[in-house]
C-alpha cells in the first residue's frame, strides 16, 4: 500500500517508517497539515496515518481534508494513550481507527491491515456468503437458509475472513491478526481453537464433521464454502 504518516516526532517516524517499509509499503511523510494536505491532492494513497499534534495545523484538519479530497480512504489516528477527547474527536470525524502510543508494531500492522480490508470490502461488494450462509455487509446480518444467526463480533469477524479467502489457506496467524485488531489483546491458539468451534457451532450443519470450514493440520484452515 501507499501510506501517508503526518507525524512531526521524528523517532515515531522512523520506527514507522522502517516497520512499514519492512512489510513492503510505500510511505511518505508529512510533518505539517498544509503539506499534507498538498501530497493528498497531488498523489493517491491507500491509508493515512495521522497524528493530531503538528509543526503546523492538526491531524483533524488533514482528517476533514481526507475526507473530501478522498472519501473511500481509511485514516487512522495515532494518540495519546489518555487522551480521550482525541480518540473520540477522530472517530466522529469518520476515522476508521485509532491507535494509543506506544503502539506494538504487531498491533499496529493488524489494525492497518484491518482498516484496508474494511475499505476493500465496503467498496466492493454488499453481500458475501460461505456455503448457505448468507452475510449481508451493509446491515451487518448473517443468515442460514433465511434464518439470522448471532454472532459476537469477534465471530463475524472470523466468518468475513474465511468468506474472503474461499479455497485458501488461513494460517493461524492471519486469524491472530484479524482478532486481535478487534479485542486488542494478544489471540492464543488456545482461544483460536475455541472461537472456531463457537463458530463452527453456528453456521455448520454438523460442527462434530464441517464442511464450510476445514481443519488443516499443522497449518491453519481452508474455508470450502
Amino acid at each position: 500500500m501507499r501510506i501517508l504518516i503526518v507525524e512531526d516526532d521524528a523517532s515515531i517516524v522512523g520506527a514507522l517508517r522502517a516497520l512499514l517499509n519492512s512489510e513492503g509499503h510505500d510511505c511518505q511523510v508529512a510533518t505539517r497539515q498544509d503539506v499534507a494536505v498538498d501530497m493528498l491532492e497531488q498523489g493517491s494513497f491507500d491509508l493515512a496515518l495521522l497524528d493530531v499534534t503538528l509543526e503546523q495545523g492538526t491531524g483533524f484538519g488533514v482528517c476533514a481534508a481526507a475526507q473530501q479530497i478522498a472519501p473511500d480512504m481509511p485514516v487512522i489516528f495515532l494518540t495519546a494513550s489518555d487522551d480521550e477527547f482525541s480518540t473520540v474527536a477522530g472517530l466522529d470525524m469518520g476515522a476508521a481507527d485509532y491507535i494509543a502510543k506506544p503502539f506494538r508494531a504487531r498491533e499496529l500492522l493488524a489494525r492497518i491491515n484491518a482498516a484496508a480490508r474494511r475499505a476493500k470490502s465496503g467498496s466492493a461488494v454488499e453481500r458475501m456468503s460461505l456455503g448457505n450462509v448468507e452475510i449481508d455487509l451493509a446491515a451487518g446480518v448473517v443468515r442460514k437458509q433465511g434464518r439470522d444467526l448471532v454472532l459476537s463480533a469477534l465471530e463475524y469477524r472470523l466468518l468475513l475472513l474465511f468468506a474472503q479467502a474461499k479455497g485458501r489457506l488461513v494460517t493461524r496467524d492471519a486469524i491472530r491478526d484479524a482478532l486481535w485488531d478487534a479485542g486488542g489483546e494478544y489471540v492464543s491458539d488456545n482461544a483460536i481453537t475455541v472461537y472456531i468451534k463457537r463458530l463452527r457451532e453456528k453456521v455448520e450443519d454438523d460442527p462434530s464433521h464441517p464442511k464450510l470450514i476445514e481443519t488443516v493440520r499443522g497449518l491453519g484452515y481452508k474455508a470450502l464454502g
